[in-house]
């Protein structure tokens, strides 16, 4: 390891010490809002200091087993410390590197996702509820709190478009990489002579914006319209036009809500979706820029990139950019994404991290 990152991680195990003193004073947990960003640091810091004493108690293992191989009765257990002790510190050492890269500044956000059907008319309504399912239950295994802007549902069940906001910790750093078309392989419950279809589905992760970094929206851009919400009954349905449509004209990007009675809260939420897809759309296109100049390992989430194949017959899930196929396909679908995000993380990290010694970033 080089010198200068050692000197970044003892000066971060001196950040350390500090936030233990601040947050043993009383008066810091008076300030909440103070004492949440304190306890967050605190949390990361103490992850990447723990790893770094580890990394340095696996550097001082290797040293003790190089000593020991001069000894031929314990050469044979040294050169074994010495393969698994390299391997750790390897593994530690990318950790660590990967770990000081600059963050997105949206990892921290929460997120509207957004599913919507493509090509395969029912069955691809039917996977998109796949999919929204297999969110929600990747949301409620990492405690995420979620809300359903919008949903417009089709006949045979299903989704032709519907709208999540979930709420959690760094919930935009693991869902980003879902943006993108996702396909699946299967034989559709309408078929009757059990042929396998193809359909697809496109995802969009964006990043909940700031109350104070919003997109400003001109009120004479904007076209706003009521109407009755539409669902599966109740006094309230299709009694009062509280459900709001609004459009911004010059985009023509278009915003709804409907899921709660009050038209006020209706029309503030379809304001929020509405301020992070124009929010996204700038993103995108400055992303598109920089990949004229610097190919991007997930890219700049193009919704017509195909990212994923979900293969029924073969339980196979397969993510295209970077490789991964595993077949657990069911266990996915209920949710357990986390060897998906991993991988995917990873990916980037290294890709990052070989950027910087090639010095094109």
């Amino acid at each position: 390891m080089k010198a200068s990152l050692r000197q970044q991680f003892e000066r971060l195990a001196l950040r350390l010490s500090e936030l233990d003193a601040t947050l043993g004073d009383p008066g810091v947990a008076g300030d909440m809002k103070r004492y949440r960003e304190l306890t967050r640091e605190h949390a990361e810091v103490s992850g990447l200091v723990e790893r770094f004493r580890r990394f340095e108690q696996r550097e001082r293992d290797l040293a003790s087993a190089q000593e020991m191989l001069s000894d031929p009765e314990l050469a044979e257990m040294a050169q074994q410390e010495i393969n698994e002790a390299r391997a750790d510190t390897e593994r530690l050492h990318f950790e660590l590197q990967a770990a000081l890269l600059p963050r997105d500044p949206d990892d921290a956000r929460n997120v509207f996702l957004e599913i919507r059907a493509g090509t395969g008319g029912d069955e691809s309504a039917l996977f998109a509820g796949d999919l929204a399912r297999m969110y929600l239950r990747h949301c409620e295994r990492r405690g995420w709190r979620s809300e359903l802007m919008s949903e417009s549902v089709s006949d045979l069940g299903g989704y032709k478009e519907v709208v999540f906001r979930i709420e959690g910790d760094d919930v935009y750093a693991r869902l980003k990489f879902e943006s993108g078309g996702h396909r699946v392989q299967r034989v559709p419950v309408t078929e009757t002579q059990g042929r396998i279809h193809t359909s697809a589905c496109t995802v969009a992760v964006l990043p909940e914006p700031d109350a104070t970094e919003e997109v400003t929206l001109n009120p004479a851009e904007l076209r706003i319209d009521t109407f009755r919400a539409s669902g599966a009954g109740g006094q309230h349905v299709n009694k009062t036009d509280s459900a709001i449509r609004i459009t911004h004209l010059p985009t023509g990007i278009v915003a709804e809500c409907q899921d709660d009675r009050s038209q006020h809260r209706n029309k503030a939420k379809a304001m929020a979706v509405l301020t992070a897809r124009l929010r996204d759309k700038d993103r995108n296109e400055r992303a598109a820029k920089e990949a004229a100049t610097r190919k991007g390992l997930i890219g700049s989430g193009d919704r017509s990139d195909r990212i994923r194949t979900y293969n029924f017959p073969q339980g196979r899930f397969t993510d295209h950019r970077i490789n991964l196929t595993l077949y657990k396909l069911q266990f996915i679908l209920d949710g357990d994404l986390d060897d998906v995000t991993a991988a995917l993380q990873a990916a980037q990290a290294a890709e990052q991290l070989a950027a910087l010694e090639s010095g094109e970033a």
